[in-house]
């Protein structure tokens, strides 16, 4: 099989289970056997596209050339290639999850929620793999309405609400901001590929890149830097599985993806350093970063808390990006696999909790460590990785996020980073503390009343947990393919 045909199968794949799924919905089993097969045939395509990329290839292919700098194209960068494994190997593990989970709390659409999930990673890998800003735009908006079914799943008015939150805010920032920016972009420049060293050197100066910088950052909405972060919580309506999708392995992770492309490849860092074009970003991720976290500390729904720490943690990816160092660069690129891990293992264990308790507040937690001991342990592990602490992969990449911060002495990125990781620490460890150390109030009942006898999820959740806490700590013990991949992306930008 050539590399050109294996990146066009890695769209093709989950486009044509979509459709397969859809064929065998009146039988659960067979579509569930459907789904699982098309994410480990998806897999399997994308790690034949890993060797070549480790050892310097670039493969890619052309669909439609519109004009001259204008066309809908795919290469495998090593940016992309590390997000195509991320997406692709948590599709698997989610696909456990969800049978567990869609099936545990009898689910309605469940045929629907497969579909839409397949449709959406076929668009984020159509985006990991983008050559140029127009075929990133067109996958960036697919995914947004692939999704707006799952986020509305329910059906209720609380996730009609919230869908179209998640609807407007995203489309409109990205029709408003971003394609303007990436008009201006292909004005000014002739062009809109990613290019080592950016495309905008001599192009756009002066206060105009600031300008043009800021529309990128506001215009990919998916990354939520403040204020454009309000769909995030409100689509926590949506199931447990679905959140995970928007908040590990496809939605927040194609924002902070393409803010760190557009610096890299469309920007170039040299010519952000030499403009001082992105200095204000440090500070509007740094407020992100530490708001949220505040917001965070005083949430009792867990989904909630989860949701503005993911707030948080994605501006640490758009701060790294910001310090405009290489080794921050590389932090922030080993960060978007740090979260991805660290973050679909809490809201793993929140569905879980949910599905074996039917308890969705903090407060209700008490004890609940003991009765569900392999849930909170694997939530204890994604907890770790969000304060940046040792043996988890977030420690890792906010390593080299300090380190840049550090070898361009920028205290204002420094200062934030402690801070937020005192914040952290306040909001995960008080919900470890009162699962292990704490009983319940009650014989039989928790805080919340809820009755207390049950035990641990249905088992394919389980396994789905254990294996993305597993990832988490081989991370830190092997990082070696991500940091290759991060520091090719640099190498190459250079």
């Amino acid at each position: 099989m050539s590399m050109e045909l294996a990146i066009i199968l890695s769209m093709v794949i989950p486009a044509v289970g979509a459709v397969l799924i859809a064929l065998t919905g009146k039988s659960p089993n067979l579509r569930e056997s459907v789904t699982m097969l098309t994410a480990v045939a998806l897999f399997l395509n994308v790690l034949f596209l890993l060797g070549p990329v480790l050892d310097g290839e670039r493969p890619e292919v052309t669909l439609l050339e519109m004009f001259p700098g204008l066309s809908i194209a795919f290469k495998v960068e090593p940016l992309g290639m590390m997000f195509s494994l991320i997406a692709s190997g948590l599709w698997i593990l989610n696909s456990i999850y969800s049978i567990g989970y869609m099936r545990g709390n009898s689910e309605k659409h469940q045929t629907r929620f497969y579909i839409c999930f397949a449709v959406a990673i076929s668009a984020t890998l159509g985006l990991a793999y983008s050559a140029n800003l127009l075929t990133l735009f067109i996958f960036y908006e697919v995914l947004t309405f692939s999704t707006y079914p799952l986020v509305s799943h329910k059906g209720d008015e609380n996730a009609v609400k919230g869908a179209r939150t998640y609807l407007g805010i995203l489309v409109t920032t990205s029709v408003a901001f971003l394609f303007f920016a990436i008009a201006w972009t292909y004005y000014a420049s002739g062009t809109l590929d990613f290019v080592s060293g950016g495309i905008l050197g001599g192009k756009v100066e002066g206060p105009m890149m600031g300008l043009l910088l800021m529309l990128f950052i506001y215009g990919i909405g998916k990354a939520a830097v403040m204020p454009v972060h309000r769909w995030l919580p409100a689509a926590m309506v949506a199931p447990t599985p679905v959140s995970a999708l928007l908040h590990a392995v496809a939605v927040v992770k194609s924002g902070v993806f393409s803010v760190v492309k557009v610096v890299v490849y469309t920007f170039g860092i040299d010519n952000l350093v030499d403009s001082g074009s992105a200095d204000w970003l440090v500070y509007v991720s740094g407020f992100t970063i530490i708001a949220a976290s505040m917001v965070a500390l005083r949430q009792d729904n867990l989904k909630r808390r989860l949701a503005y720490s993911t707030i948080s943690q994605l501006s640490y990816v758009v701060l790294a990006a910001a310090i405009l160092t290489p080794i921050s660069a590389v932090g922030a690129a080993l960060h978007i696999a740090a979260h991805a891990f660290g973050k679909i293992t809490l809201f793993f264990a929140a569905g879980s909790i949910y599905t074996a308790a039917h308890k969705t507040e903090v407060s209700q937690l008490d004890g609940i460590g003991w009765k569900m001991p392999i849930t909170m342990t694997a939530f204890a592990i994604g907890a770790l990785s969000m304060i940046g602490l040792p043996p988890t992969a977030g420690f890792i990449s906010k390593w080299y996020i300090i380190q840049g911060a550090m070898s361009s002495e920028n205290f204002a990125a420094l200062s934030v980073i402690i801070l937020s990781t005192l914040l952290n620490a306040g909001y995960f460890l008080p919900i470890i503390y009162k699962a292990f150390f704490k009983k319940p109030a009650s014989h039989g009942t928790d805080s919340g009343g809820h009755h207390d006898d049950h035990g641990e999820a249905p088992l394919p959740i389980v396994i789905a947990i254990t294996s993305t806490a597993l990832l988490t700590i081989l991370m830190f013990l092997f990082p070696d393919v991500a940091l290759e991949l991060a520091q090719q992306m640099i190498g190459g930008a250079q």
